[in-house]
């Protein structure tokens, strides 16, 4: 599985190096949208659309989206397996708000939350305060 993610979103790194140190087996591929050569590696991806919501190919090459992604890997990896009350029909339409909510507005959640950080690349780090 491959998701492509906003590395730049201090919530959204977080996760996903949750995800990187559970996945044991080394199925999950993080790719950030961020990168130099993202659309030539990727051109198959709509880099705008993906920074709206959370993109992953499957194995079999099918392209999932939204909470669907954050479900299908940690399923992966073994863990959070409450996540799939997220997916229950009637439970999925609120679930699928929330997602798109936090979606549009992770980088302004994110430095309500983490005010401390900023992230750059792959990782999260402390924010320097006597940076201008």
């Amino acid at each position: 599985m491959i998701i492509f993610y906003d590395a730049n979103c201090p919530l959204c790194n977080a996760e996903m190096q949750q995800l990187k140190k559970a996945d044991f087996e080394q199925k999950i591929t993080l790719e950030d949208l961020n990168a130099t050569d993202f659309n030539v590696r990727f051109p198959s991806i709509n880099k705008t659309r993906a920074m709206e919501i959370l993109h992953a190919q499957t194995e079999a090459g099918d392209m999932i989206y939204g909470l669907d992604v954050t479900y299908t890997a940690w399923k992966t990896v073994g863990k959070h397996r409450w996540l799939k009350i997220l997916r229950l029909p009637v439970i999925r339409i609120f679930a699928d708000l929330g997602y798109n909510f936090f979606a549009k507005y992770r980088q302004p959640i994110s430095r309500l939350l983490m005010p401390n950080t900023t992230c750059e690349g792959n990782r999260g780090s402390p924010r320097n305060r006597n940076k201008k």
